[in-house]
């Protein structure tokens, strides 16, 4: 309780290494975290307040205590409390048993093992043990326990590695760098534990991009940032081991900062239930008022000379309190409009849609033997109703495997694989992927195409130039491992694609110095002098390097964005130059990454020249930065193209068919992904979210409230004065939602937009001033990508939409940094991929591949909507004419609360007669294939716009339920009124009356449903038949002398039921009220079809005549690759990295020992050092610039 208050009053943290009892006086969080909702003492009140809150639970707790009551009740109370103890037990269980796995899964965080130094030596604690201000050690593969320090590790100048998927999806490797006055204390436990350190720095927040503080140690004062932190998540990559000092732990780490809540989900149909249960409740009360008052009026002027007609010398009764008593015991008798047997049979029908789910083979993934698994059973009727998906991207729309597919070289495309049928046998000889460096071919490297290898053999020159370019031109880090194999270590995954495709195909890049890089050209090892390197940045999209090669000539190899290097080409180059730009943009018409490669030979008293004036640049003090960019762009001019490379992003299977069908079902597509903008969009033009066709991309990167809300200004005004301009100024209003700033109107805008936004100007944009312009902004866009974005932003972006759109969200992530994502959207998805199993702990639903999506919601999703509205639709109707006969019935029976079936009818009704044709249909039932499904996405709509269960249809239920209550009453009354049998004997008595009302209404509800069946399977035919011979069998058997002669009390109808059914005159009436209940239905339902009919019954009409013509054929649409060409290398490169490699500070004096054999390796490890200095971070303003994106 105290450390709760004290967390929300933090302003800053102090922490001592080392020292317990002082950091104890804060009243710092322990390192356990709790991700569970109950614990045994709290799991009863909790849940039982939850379950409360549904109203229906309230309002039938309140009727069993009204049965309780001798005085009102006319219906034993068993009838209630017997299904509400079951529904509240059914799902107090699944409640207990969803937190019983939150429970295991924190216990195994909480238990895992770290080593703490205590006591001046290294012991093994629990990581819930784990304090602040405690020193850890971590060794290589590690999960980071907590918040730490960096102090000291086994690399060089305190560097370490780690990676930090659990926390922004990215797998590529991060450099960190401990202080250089603690990196010298080592692995020395002594001096370790003699370290006193103090730590002031910022309270706990979520801010993962940002640590500010300072270290006091030995009289001396040292500023902390981001880059001497290592966060709880994170794991310990190649390197051995490091030392770190807990800053954070627990529920204060930036991690658990970011998860957010675990929150009390219900479907949309759930709350418009709890609205039309308190709107049924008023509505019984009306009628129990009507009721009342009629009593009180009978009470008084016939209920006394009543009395004295039955001899009943009681003291006068008191008509008014008549009146009141009899109010409750109607209200007790018409009940049964919404009995209890409705929730068990909405708890039944979610619980088979999900096991359908957990059942489907086409959403089991065989790669991992993955099944689909529903995780939370309440929810599926909204899967049918989704408006937004939220989406990560790496893991989840990507494999994140960079794959060398085609190249250009001195016009000549490589890497095509003809399908002609004159080549088959060529095709498969071709099969065999081509490699030239058996020994240190990489096994995952495919490349088909025979050419290039027959170029290498012929020793052409351009083609080894272009593979010795790549071999050369790059920042990646080599070593061997224990077992001889050459690992690369890459910063980002298209450059490993490209340095491993050069190695494959005969040069291989063998190791680096800060001087010399050495390669290996077709079996000859030759080292080349490393002169300069002309690091890559967003502004250039371009890197270099100058190298001297051992015959002394001077060499300058580029590649980078073909945008920008073909502005630097030589004039000799243009013929060459047009056919490469035509391959770049065939290349990038197949979604590839595309990447020009250009050299220039130098002169070497130029270069000399040249590298004096460098020199001089990079002492300068003023516009040094200047300085040297215009060195690089003086150099890297008259440049002679060599070609271009074609790398792929590797999408999961079936990704871009998936987006385009749920893009045509009107959803809309959002990513939110922690990667970099570039490579985002990029994703974006592959998957088909963002297209050349599109009028415009939006790209918002402000660095101040004020820059972003002009440039969300500015693209509105943009794509309003665009959509005018298209439309001859005829703008469509679409509807109007209610904003919690400002209402605005959604306008059907011309044409297809797309917003871009970065993380750092959407903490701007989600702030009160520009939320309003971005939400409509942002929904007017067919697709929005947010990037760099935090896991809390993630959750924000949905809480926005969810809040001020009304709309049903999705989330699907895979990662820890999509937790909060999945616990804010109204339901939350996790892929099990790559990164662990934390999303798939925290969602509703989980399966194994992106693309599974699609069925999850057009098909189960679609099904389980349709179904649960059929099936309330007609339990609504059953039950109101089941129940309000007995108003009618009140007033020919003095308004007494007499009911008019028998009492073991009115028990069985619902729980036996009809439950299980109702649970049938809600369960089976299926108005078009699942392949229709499918292909015809429009069906889907239906669901966003809530037009298949909603008041206007609540009602139209009950009109209908009323009119057959009518119909059911008054037609038996009025036959039966002063009529004699065959046998000439009075058949009008109470009890017959009783049993064709209950006859007739059986059969009538049961073809109601039968009409309302869309897709009969033999369980329908049973059930609604097998219904029917049920109550014959029962209302026999409760009729029977036999079972009289036990329970004479309990069943007083004795032989009723076989003089009533012997009377012909019974069954006319039975026929004549079940036509005139479902006539009116039939002839309404035949005009509708006709003159009106439904995307669904134009479909069901279309397949009965294709089954008599010909099988149908199917209509999906195919998926289309856009034409924009994109610079894969500019877009997922940093800068920094030339100077960090020439500097030397990462290069190890001698290969460290082999450390547990889980070494990343290429496609593994895509990348591996990030935001070492200041200009790591992530300057996206420069691109706005580019041709693609513009604003």
């Amino acid at each position: 309780m105290f450390g709760s208050k004290k967390k929300s009053l933090e302003v800053e943290r102090i922490v001592k290494a080392n020292d317990r009892e002082y950091n104890e006086r804060f009243q710092y969080a322990d390192n356990r975290i709790h991700t569970s909702k109950y614990n045994i003492l709290t799991f009863l009140p909790i849940n039982l307040f939850e379950q409360f809150q549904r109203v229906a639970n309230a309002y039938f707790l309140f009727l069993l205590i009204l049965q309780l009551i001798p005085e009102i009740s006319s219906l034993t109370w068993f009838t209630t409390i017997v299904p509400l103890v079951l529904v509240i037990t059914m799902t107090a269980v699944k409640d207990a048993t969803d937190d019983y796995f939150r429970h295991k899964s924190d216990n195994q965080v909480n238990n895992r093992q770290s080593e703490v130094l205590l006591d001046s030596k290294l012991q093994n604690e629990k990581w819930m043990n784990v304090r602040a201000g405690d020193i850890i050690k971590l060794e290589n593969n590690q999960f980071v326990a907590a918040d730490l320090l960096l102090l000291s590790s086994s690399e060089p100048h305190g560097l370490c590695y780690v990676e930090t998927a659990e926390l922004d999806g990215e797998t590529n490797l991060k450099v960190r760098q401990a202080l250089s006055v603690t990196s010298e204390l080592g692995a020395d436990v002594s001096r370790l534990a003699k370290f006193d350190g103090i730590v002031d720095c910022e309270a706990p927040n979520n801010k993962l991009d940002k640590f500010t503080g300072v270290l006091s140690w030995k009289d001396s004062k040292y500023s902390l940032n981001n880059e001497k932190i290592i966060l709880r998540g994170c794991v310990l990559r190649n390197t051995s081991w490091c030392f770190g000092m807990v800053i954070f732990a627990g529920p204060d780490t930036k991690l658990m900062q970011n998860s957010g809540k675990t929150k009390f989900k219900r479907t949309s149909i759930d709350r418009l239930m709890n609205i039309l249960v308190l709107w049924i409740f008023g509505f019984l009360v009306c009628l129990g008022i009507i009721l009342a008052i009629g009593n009180s009026i009978w009470e008084h002027q016939v209920g006394d000379q009543f009395r004295t007609f039955l001899f009943w010398n009681e003291e006068k009764k008191n008509s008014v309190f008549s009146g009141f008593l009899t109010f409750w015991s109607y209200i007790i008798i018409l009940n049964t409009v919404v009995p209890i047997s409705l929730y068990v049979s909405v708890e039944v029908i979610r619980l088979g849609h999900s096991y359908f789910i957990n059942w489907d083979r086409k959403m089991y993934y065989s790669g991992n033997a993955t099944p689909a698994e529903v995780r939370t059973t309440t929810l599926n009727e909204e899967l049918g109703q989704i408006e937004y998906v939220f989406s990560d991207k790496t893991g989840t729309l990507t494999q994140n495997i960079m794959t060398f597919k085609k190249c250009s070289i001195n016009g000549r495309i490589y890497g095509e694989v003809h399908a002609d049928l004159s080549q088959k046998t060529e095709m498969i000889k071709k099969k065999e992927a081509v490699t030239f460096a058996v020994n240190h071919a990489d096994s995952k490297f495919q490349f088909f195409d025979h050419n290039l290898i027959e170029s290498i053999k012929l020793g052409d020159p351009k083609v080894h130039e272009f593979l010795r370019l790549l071999a050369l031109c790059h920042t990646v880090m080599s070593e061997e491992n224990s077992a001889g194999q050459l690992i690369y270590q890459v910063q980002s995954p298209d450059e490993g694609a490209l340095v491993t495709a050069a190695r494959n195909l005969g040069f291989i890049f063998k190791s680096r110095t800060p001087e010399t890089i050495t390669i290996e050209e077709l079996g000859t090892l030759v080292t080349y002098q490393l002169l300069a390197f002309l690091d890559f940045n967003n502004v250039r999209k371009r890197m270099s390097v100058i190298v001297r090669n051992p015959e002394g000539q001077i060499k300058l190899y580029s590649k980078g964005a073909d945008t920008i290097l073909f502005e630097r080409l030589h004039p000799s180059n243009e013929d060459l130059l047009s056919l490469t730009s035509d391959h770049l943009s065939e290349f990038a018409g197949e979604g590839l990454r595309t990447l020009a490669i250009a050299y220039r030979d130098l002169d070497d008293m130029y270069f000399k020249e040249w590298y004096k004036m460098l020199e001089d640049a990079n002492i300068a003090t003023d516009e040094r930065d200047e300085r040297i960019a215009g060195l690089y762009e003086e150099i890297e001019r008259d440049l002679m193209l060599l070609g271009a490379t074609a790398v792929e992003d590797e999408l999961q299977e079936g990704v871009i068919e998936t987006i385009t069908n749920l893009s045509l079902a009107n959803i809309k597509i959002w990513v939110l992904t922690g990667d970099k903008q570039e490579t985002a969009i990029n994703i974006g033009y592959a998957c088909n979210m963002l297209t050349d066709d599109m009028n415009e991309v939006f790209v918002i990167a402000g660095n101040t409230a004020v820059e972003v809300q002009e440039e969300l200004r500015k693209a509105k005004e943009n794509l309003f004065g665009q959509s005018r301009s298209v439309s001859n100024g005829h703008v469509v209003c679409e509807k109007k939602q209610q904003l919690e700033l400002h209402s605005i109107e959604e306008e059907t805008v011309t044409g297809d937009y797309a917003l871009v936004i970065n993380g750092h100007s959407l903490a701007y944009a989600l702030e009160s001033d520009a939320k309003n312009d971005l939400l409509e902004l942002a929904c007017m866009c067919k697709t929005v990508v947010c990037c760099r974005v935090t896991p809390l932003q993630k959750a924000q972006v949905v809480e926005l939409v969810k809040q001020h759109r009304n709309a049903v969200t999705l989330a699907i992530g895979d990662g820890a940094n999509d937790v909060s994502m999945i616990k804010s959207a109204h339901i939350g998805v996790g892929i099990s991929g790559q990164e662990g199993l934390q999303a798939v702990l925290a969602s509703d639903y989980s399966f194994a591949q992106f693309r599974y999506l699609q069925r999850l919601l057009l098909v189960h999703g679609r099904w389980s909507y349709f179904r649960m509205c059929k099936f309330l639709c007609y339990f609504f109707y059953k039950n109101f004419a089941f129940t309000l006969v007995h108003f009618w019935f009140g007033f020919f029976c003095g308004f007494s609360a007499q009911t008019v079936y028998d009492p073991w009818f009115i028990t069985l009704f619902n729980i036996v007669y009809t439950s299980l044709p109702v649970l049938a249909m809600g369960v089976f039932d299926q108005d078009v294939s699942e392949q229709s499904s499918l292909d015809y996405p429009h069906l889907y709509e239906p669901g966003q716009l809530n037009l298949l269960f909603n008041k206007r249809k609540f009602f139209i239920c009950v009109a209908h339920g009323v009119y057959t209550s009518l119909a059911l009453f008054f037609i038996p009354y009025g036959t039966f009124y002063d009529v004699a049998g065959e046998d000439g004997q009075h058949i009008a008595d109470y009890q017959s009356f009783a049993v064709t009302m209950a006859t007739s209404l059986v059969i009538v509800v049961s073809v109601q449903i039968a009409l309302d069946t869309s897709y009969w399977t033999v369980i329908n035919h049973i059930f609604i038949w097998g219904s029917i011979a049920t109550y014959f069998s029962i209302l026999f058997a409760m009729h029977s002398k036999g079972i009289f002669g036990i329970f004479p009390n309990q069943f007083p109808f004795v032989g009723n039921a076989r003089h009533s059914l012997n009377e012909k005159l019974t069954w006319l009436v039975v026929l004549l009220t079940t036509v005139a209940s479902v006539m009116p239905v039939v002839a309404f339902r035949f005009l509708k079809v006709d003159l009106y009919p439904t995307l669904s019954d134009q479909i069901r009409r279309w397949q009965k005549a294709q089954k008599k013509a010909r099988p149908p054929r199917s209509r999906r649409p195919q998926a289309r690759r856009s034409s924009s060409r994109r610079s894969g290398y500019a877009f997922a490169h940093q800068e920094g990295y030339g100077e960090l490699i020439t500097s030397g500070k990462n290069m190890r004096a001698k290969n460290p020992p082999p450390s547990s054999g889980l070494e990343k390796t290429l496609y593994n490890s895509p990348s591996w050092i990030e935001n070492l200095y200041k200009k790591t971070t992530d300057t996206v303003n420069s691109f706005s610039q580019d041709k693609t994106v513009k604003l």
